[in-house]
């Protein structure tokens, strides 16, 4: 179980205060903005303890276990329209989402093809129309395509159906998987009535304002006849090991966390977006958040780079999704 994540300060945030305020600042916001910086204080004294005895604990326990690449890694990409400036007031057209999002599934099979890495790929029914080309060479350089919905800014109640219709017609394999737009719940009974798989629409962390799943499992289980893979968090705190971690927690810091998940869980999911490797630093016309536009780009390739080396080294093994359900199956 989890009792806190950091993702909590987020909303205790003193400089949520601070921007708020009036200038100058009343007596009253000044002992909000005292109060809320003693409390992020102590949560982080808390998460920083919390983390290193686990961490003492684990390495005590597994000091004489040497890894021989039985861990797995399931790498994915939510392959979408870019369609982020649209949650920032920002119109965009399917041009140019399209071209952000080409741009960026291009340098993440650049950087999969110099490692030999495989990864699952989610698309959209409406990446999947727009760049055919793209989702050819995703298959060629052997990795898994599976579905990620229709319209990523407008989700439907038959998205499950349609885009695996979609999908399936413009790559020519079958997609054995789905992933909900923005992780957020489908249904479970559609994606079992679709012939799916595995799902892989939950973050069983607590973010404010997106996910709320403290008490949903943390590891792979089976629902409906259907394997359901969560993104990874890490054991107790539950901090989330997703796209923004890396874009703003230091690397070392980051993949740390990264191997205390496979020394507990034995496997390690996570997921990035294509539009992640754009620079978005050079667009203030998108509206991009810091924590979204900070190491975007280049910097972003430099760095899934590093944990994909990182990974490698000691010698574990990138697998699709399909083959990390193939795999559960057959250990039953």
């Amino acid at each position: 179980g989890c009792i806190f994540s950091p993702f909590h300060l987020f909303t205790l945030s003193p400089l949520n205060v601070l921007i708020s305020s009036s200038y100058p600042p009343t007596r009253k916001q000044r002992g909000v903005f005292l109060g809320r910086l003693s409390l992020t204080i102590l949560c982080c004294q808390y998460i920083l303890h919390s983390e290193k005895v686990a961490l003492q604990a684990e390495n005590s326990n597994f000091a004489n276990i040497k890894t021989n690449g039985w861990e797995m890694i399931l790498l994915s990409f939510d392959t979408e329209e870019f369609d982020v400036p649209r949650e920032h007031g920002v119109d965009i057209s399917m041009e140019e989402s399209m071209r952000v999002s080409v741009f960026g599934t291009n340098r993440i099979l650049d950087c999969l093809q110099t490692n030999a890495v495989k990864a699952t790929f989610f698309c959209t029914g409406n990446f999947a129309e727009q760049a055919p080309r793209v989702i050819q060479r995703i298959l060629d350089e052997g990795h898994e395509v599976a579905c990620h919905g229709v319209d990523h800014w407008r989700p439907q109640s038959d998205d499950v159906f349609r885009s695996k219709e979609i999908v399936e017609r413009i790559s020519g394999v079958t997609a054995q998987g789905y992933r909900q737009p923005r992780m957020f719940p489908v249904s479970d009974d559609d994606i079992e009535r679709a012939g799916f798989r595995y799902n892989s629409s939950l973050n069983p962390a607590f973010i404010p304002g997106r996910y709320a799943h403290l008490n949903a499992p943390r590891t792979y289980f089976i629902k409906n006849g259907v394997m359901q893979i969560p993104a990874s968090v890490t054991p107790c705190i539950r901090f989330p090991l997703f796209w923004l971690s890396l874009h703003n927690l230091p690397e070392a810091l980051y993949h740390a966390m990264v191997r205390r998940v496979l020394r507990h869980d034995g496997y390690f999911v996570t997921y990035f977006h294509p539009w992640e490797f754009y620079d978005l630093k050079a667009h203030p016309e998108y509206k991009m958040p810091f924590i979204i536009r900070n190491n975007s780009g280049e910097a972003m390739v430099r760095r899934l780079d590093r944990l994909i080396k990182m990974l490698k080294k000691r010698g574990e093994t990138f697998v699709t999704y399909a083959e990390f359900v193939d795999s559960k199956e057959r250990e039953q």
